[in-house]
């Protein structure tokens, strides 16, 4: 495999302004495009380095339209078997442990919605220099079924047609794929990629498709404590504008929806975006460069656990540039986030659009697992964004009604053999305290718990920032919930959660340096209060530095 060309586009001036005390923090003084550079390598882009960095933050790596990342063998390789350009017939290319060669040029299967490549057991498929599969916009998927140990790279395959809570490539989430050094795009209304057990995607061009980029979910092969797919690798690939039907159905959708999606999506569905995961227990996300996509930037979404998110790029999303929600342990480090939410931010303003959301997830011991109990979000740069860190917990949403779950089979992962759908009911929960036998209070409940925000840069100024303005949302972190009032049978009425999330549950933001006027949202939703307050009231970022434009 060739080695990842590392070009920084983003060129940062940093000087060190002396604090009280001799301390130093950067002083980002504009941003401009630069070229030919080489850049710093995914896990030593920045703030780990405080106060002495020089190196500005780079991109990790650029992927699409990048030869030197996506051409494959201009020749046959030896003991490959030679699939022509023209119209391919796939039941002839689905041997097991076979190797097989596109020659360069257009490839297309048969005029069925299903025609398709089915793999066997150990095949490959490797692309010729400007080899292209195309779907024509009629056939679903690329390569399906349940094969495993399958692997497929150097292609460029564009044009499926999978439907929504589909992709194009893997479709069935197989297990043990390795999809590597492919461009795969403008697949519509659904995916480009489905990511199952054990499987690895790296040095990949994912863009301009219909829902995600890519989308993991699986029900076979699948881990005892989250139900889902397990140990995913996501490295080193350029992930942009994907989630182009306008599944959220946005009156301010910002681009125009091309034709091939149809009729799909429905007001705040929570489905689009760069990727989404689900269900997983154990995931390596590194190095990948994710941008311009139209809804979130990477999302994990209901009961994920042991995340490693380390020394991406996440710039330019519509929405928030990563969400992790519902879910528990993760270790959020060296990422650089860069002009999030400008999109979605001003729409909302009593609710600050992050860089990073965490709602409803946090550090939790009580489920196995990588980084098991920790929740860390360390040694970031967030860099004019419409917020920063959002840390919430919705005081009406729990296991027994999970508003916006849009799922009945989904409760929390404490202690399933006790806490499940069929026990956190209105029955057990109501008038439910910490005191109870069992204790369904807690363990019915997923908590923003145990997130350490610390050690990270956070740059703003509002001036950089389209429709930033004092009446609106941005330039905020924030850490709160809101009364609970739903439903009547709750016992998390009231204050009970704000008080908990902003007191009780080991929640701190510490060791942080601010530049620029940042404020916080803190105990509930619409409390904006001054950095002063937050120290002193809430007893956050102490120890941390602050320097004013």
């Amino acid at each position: 495999m060739p080695s990842t060309v590392r070009r920084p586009l983003l060129s940062v001036a940093l000087s060190v302004t002396a604090l009280a005390g001799g301390a130093g923090i950067f002083a980002l003084q504009g941003a401009s495009i630069a070229s030919g550079a080489t850049g710093v390598t995914a896990r030593s882009v920045l703030v780990k380095r405080l106060p002495g960095m020089t190196e500005a933050p780079s991109i990790p790596g650029r992927v699409c339209g990048n030869p030197g990342v996506l051409t494959g063998p201009n020749v046959r390789p030896r003991g490959a078997v030679r699939i022509p350009a023209g119209r391919d017939n796939p039941v002839r290319y689905e041997r097991a442990d076979t190797t097989y060669w596109f020659a360069p040029g257009l490839h297309t299967l048969g005029t069925s919605a299903f025609s398709q490549f089915i793999p066997a057991h150990g095949s490959t498929y490797i692309g010729g220099p400007g080899a292209v599969l195309s779907g024509q916009g009629m056939n679903e998927a690329a390569f399906t079924q349940q094969a495993t140990d399958v692997t497929i790279e150097y292609l460029t395959i564009a044009n499926f047609a999978p439907p929504g809570g589909q992709g194009a490539v893997n479709s069935d989430s197989a297990v043990h794929w390795t999809i590597r050094n492919n461009t795969i795009r403008s697949n519509l209304p659904g995916a480009g990629l489905m990511m199952g057990t054990g499987d690895v995607v790296s040095h990949n061009c994912l863009t301009a498709n219909g829902e995600y980029g890519f989308d993991v979910y699986s029900s076979r092969d699948i881990s005892s404590v989250t139900g889902g797919p397990t140990n995913i690798t996501l490295s080193d690939n350029e992930i942009s504008k994907n989630g182009t039907c306008n599944w959220e159905t946005l009156s301010n959708f910002p681009i125009k929806v091309p034709s091939g999606c149809g009729r799909v999506g429905f007001s705040d569905c929570g489905c689009s975006g760069g990727g989404k995961f689900w269900r997983v227990d154990g995931a390596t996300v590194v190095g990948n460069y994710v941008y311009d996509n139209y809804d979130v930037g990477i999302w994990a979404d209901t009961n994920n656990t042991g995340f490693d998110i380390s020394g991406n790029y996440i710039a330019k999303n519509w929405s928030q540039g990563l969400m992790y929600e519902v879910s528990y342990n993760a270790q959020i480090d060296d990422n650089t986030f860069l002009d999030n939410a400008w999109g979605s931010g001003p729409g909302n303003k009593g609710f600050p659009a992050g860089a990073i959301y965490v709602s409803e997830s946090g550090g939790d011991s009580r489920v196995p697992g990588a980084y098991s109990g920790e929740f860390q979000i360390d040694g970031n740069a967030f860099i004019n964004n419409w917020a920063g860190v959002v840390l919430w917990e919705n005081a009406n949403r729990f296991c027994g009604t999970a508003p916006g779950l849009n799922a009945t089979d989904v409760c929390t992962l404490v202690d399933p053999s006790i806490a499940n759908i069929h026990t956190c009911t209105e029955a057990n929960l109501t008038r439910a305290t910490p005191a109870g036998k069992p204790d369904y209070y807690d363990l019915c409940r997923w908590k923003t718990q145990n997130v350490s925000v610390s050690d990270n840069v956070f740059r703003f100024a509002a001036a950089d920032v389209p429709a930033c303005s004092a009446a609106t949302s941005c330039g905020m972190n924030g850490l709160f919930s809101e009364y609970g009032s739903y439903p009547s049978w709750s016992p998390y009425t009231a204050y009970k959660i704000p008080q908990a999330i902003t007191f009780d549950q080991g929640n701190r933001f510490s060791q942080n340096t601010y530049e620029g006027a940042w404020r916080f949202m803190a105990y509930t939703d619409g409390t904006v209060v001054p950095y002063s307050l937050w120290r002193t009231k809430y007893h956050q970022d102490l120890g941390s530095n602050t320097v004013r434009p």
